[in-house]
């Protein structure tokens, strides 16, 4: 058996970031920028107004001065008229700030008596003025590396960039594997199990910015499984979902092997998810996780989501790990990385009473996975530990 993070290693090393593509701005939300975004134009493109009020040269501003109004500047409709000495323009939000004003008195401050206005003795000293460039300049450039989320696509829009370039989305191929499963909406036998992780598989991928494609179940015939990796052709990431112990009903590794599989590694120590491969299939990287629920989903939070980022370009890193305290103590653990279920509540982490991997619905409770070394000894209620967050 090899680690957690050799067995990473290893993924990656099967990996290579997508191409490229020009996207509609309205298709860009989750994407993964492959290019810099460049501002086309200033933001504000001219010096604008950030209150209702008037415009006025800030020498003359003064409690009782009186103004005349020659004009009115709106958004989208400014005036070219400039201003001069005891004169002022009605100015609103986000509107041009005329010619010689360098102050804005915002409305409050004012009374008018038809084109006349006095300030009141209440002025302050802000000019509410947005100097042109004061969000960004022509040419500045912005590349967050993550999914483009809806605050991004303002600002993308704001820089008048319409058709950014991202990374192509990975399409995954998820097939899951064996005689005893049926789809969700069927009814199983007595003998018989509902295919499950597939979907929460799935989930993961289109969650991480990729495009999951579930696959008929393929039943625990090699001729079955060469047919499940033929129709997976087109994927960029191969996804295997049992079969990939040493069974006599275990077929994936003998069948990927068959078609010219070339295996990366088998077996790790971690629980759950002690079966798992990796490889390359008609050039295509491979990855065969157990076929237990919750180890399948494990192992999908270790190693899928790692790789989903990988081919986007967003670097070879294992997923986030942060700290926290402990609710609840834990007995030494033993030879294998373990990836305990737990809750994260008023900052401490809960572990779950059970944590038997064949238990989705503890699976399904949990927001963190506490990671727990090879051979960490017992650790008290209080003592920090590492996790990963769901």
């Amino acid at each position: 058996m090899i680690t957690v993070d050799q067995a990473l290693a290893q993924i990656f090393d099967l990996l290579t970031p997508l191409p490229s593509e020009t996207v509609p701005l309205r298709q860009a939300a989750g994407r993964v920028l492959a290019d810099p975004v460049r501002a086309l134009r200033d933001q504000p493109p001219f010096a604008a107004s950030a209150m209702d009020g008037y415009a006025l040269r800030d020498d003359e501003v003064r409690p009782g001065a009186r103004f005349r109004v020659i004009g009115e500047s709106a958004a989208g409709r400014a005036c070219d008229l400039a201003i001069g000495p005891g004169e002022a323009m009605r100015i609103f939000t986000g509107a041009a700030v005329p010619e010689g004003a360098n102050r804005v008195v915002i409305q409050e401050d004012v009374s008018r008596d038809g084109d006349m206005i006095t300030l009141r003795d209440t002025l302050d000293s802000a000019a509410y003025i947005r100097a042109a460039g004061t969000d960004f300049a022509r040419g500045d450039e912005w590349f967050p590396r993550r999914g483009l989320g809806p605050s991004d696509l303002v600002l993308m829009a704001a820089m008048n960039c319409a058709t950014p370039r991202a990374t192509r989305k990975p399409i995954v191929a998820l097939i899951a594997t064996g005689d005893e499963l049926v789809m969700p909406g069927e009814t199983p036998r007595d003998d018989q199990i509902v295919a499950s992780n597939t979907f929460g598989l799935a989930a993961m991928v289109e969650r991480e910015g990729g495009i999951a494609r579930i696959l008929p179940i393929a039943r625990d015939t090699e001729s079955a499984l060469r047919t499940a990796f033929a129709m997976a052709a087109g994927a960029d990431l191969i996804v295997t979902i049992g079969g990939a112990s040493v069974g006599d009903h275990d077929l994936v590794g003998k069948v990927a092997g068959d078609l010219g599989m070339k295996r990366a590694f088998y077996k790790i120590a971690m629980r759950p998810g002690k079966p798992l491969m990796a490889g390359r299939l008609d050039g295509v990287p491979m990855i065969g996780l157990p076929g237990n629920p919750v180890s399948s989903m494990v192992c999908g939070h270790v190693f899928l989501r790692p790789a989903l980022r990988a081919l986007l370009g967003l670097g070879k890193a294992p997923a986030p790990r942060l700290h926290a305290p402990l609710a609840t103590p834990l007995t030494a653990n033993g030879t294998r990385e373990h990836y305990m279920r737990a809750t994260l509540r008023d900052g401490q982490l809960h572990a779950a009473e059970r944590q038997d991997s064949a238990l989705t619905g503890a699976l399904a409770n949990a927001d963190a996975l506490i990671l727990r070394p090879v051979d960490d000894p017992a650790r008290s209620v209080g003592e920090s530990v590492t996790y990963l967050p769901l």
